[in-house]
């Protein structure tokens, strides 16, 4: 499983060239890496995953267990108890919004101490999620911000991408081999910094038809692609199928940060990646907004249709166009 130490990707470092290329292949052909020596301090990771276990605990782990005790119905109920669970994710989660306007302040069962340290987390979140845009610019042969400028949109967005945070927690599953903690998906959005939990794992992602496991390590940030960057590089780095195995034994910590596009972007594969001449590009144009509203009926579904769909509408669109 690719590792990027981003201290090797200063600019005056011997090792840089070798490291990019590591970074390059981790996103060509995994869609997800692990990174460290990110720059987020470890003593400000470890007093948000203390806040976060601290929280569940106190607000939402009572609830949970209400949940859990209807959520798998009696054994001899058979079909009708896997059925249900195929429609299940064994997670308590709750979504922090960031920008372009923050709601941090209206969840309610937060304290003063768990909103300071994630609004400091969302900051250095955000500088890394950047960081790492241009250096996949880098790798791509696009323009230094290209990346950066493609997730603003226009007046709706105020200029600011759409970033938030899901904190989830997976408590222990007595049935792990009839519901899975998260079913498998891949991310709508553009880029995903993941804290995970360093003890308790279950994060895998499909390679190659085979299922991988996604290894804890200790203040670490696991980053994957999400399918707006698969469109904008024209496929180049896709988005990867990714699920989370519930656990029998600990209770399983994920904050999972999301750095997307505005929702008035409009998104196209890049004229660099997909220059004329070279043939129809693969992926069609669309305003984020507008691709969500698809995901969320469709989340747990092949991508392919939705992206099908929308080069559907474009065509139908060029059909007018023609027309008049």
């Amino acid at each position: 499983f690719p590792i990027i130490d981003m201290g090797l990707l200063a600019l005056d470092v011997e090792e840089r060239p070798a490291a990019m290329v590591l970074l390059h292949d981790a996103c060509e052909n995994w869609g997800f890496f692990q990174v460290l020596d990110h720059g987020i301090s470890t003593e400000l990771m470890d007093e948000v995953e203390r806040l976060t276990k601290g929280h569940y605990k106190r607000a939402r782990e009572q609830r949970f267990l209400e949940f859990a005790s209807k959520a798998l119905l009696p054994e001899e109920e058979g079909k009708q108890k896997q059925a249900a669970a195929e429609n299940l994710d064994w997670e308590s989660t709750f979504f922090v919004r960031h920008l372009p306007e923050p709601n941090i302040n209206d969840i309610p069962d937060l304290d003063d101490d768990y909103r300071r340290a994630m609004r400091r987390f969302a900051v250095e979140l955000e500088k890394l999620a950047e960081r790492l845009l241009d250096l996949l610019c880098e790798n791509l042969g696009l323009e230094r911000g290209y990346l950066a400028r493609a997730f603003r949109g226009g007046s709706k967005g105020k200029g600011l991408p759409t970033f938030g945070t899901k904190v989830s927690s997976y408590p222990p599953c007595p049935r792990p081999d009839l519901v899975k903690g998260l079913r498998a998906h891949t991310d709508a959005g553009g880029l995903i910094l993941l804290f995970q939990d360093a003890r308790v794992g279950g994060l895998q992602l499909l390679r190659d038809g085979e299922w991988v496991d996604v290894p804890p390590t200790r203040h670490s940030i696991v980053v994957n692609l999400g399918d707006q960057l698969e469109v904008i590089t024209n496929g180049r780095y896709k988005s990867v199928v990714h699920r989370v195995v519930a656990q029998t034994d600990g209770n399983r910590m994920s904050i999972a940060s999301f750095y997307n596009p505005a929702s008035d972007a409009v998104i196209f594969p890049a004229p660099a990646l997909a220059p004329e001449g070279a043939g129809d590009t693969s992926y069609p144009r669309f305003v984020f907004e507008d691709y969500m509203k698809l995901y969320v009926r469709h989340k747990f579904e092949d991508k392919e249709p939705r992206f099908e769909a929308f080069k559907s509408v474009e065509s139908q669109s060029a059909k007018l166009i023609a027309i008049a």
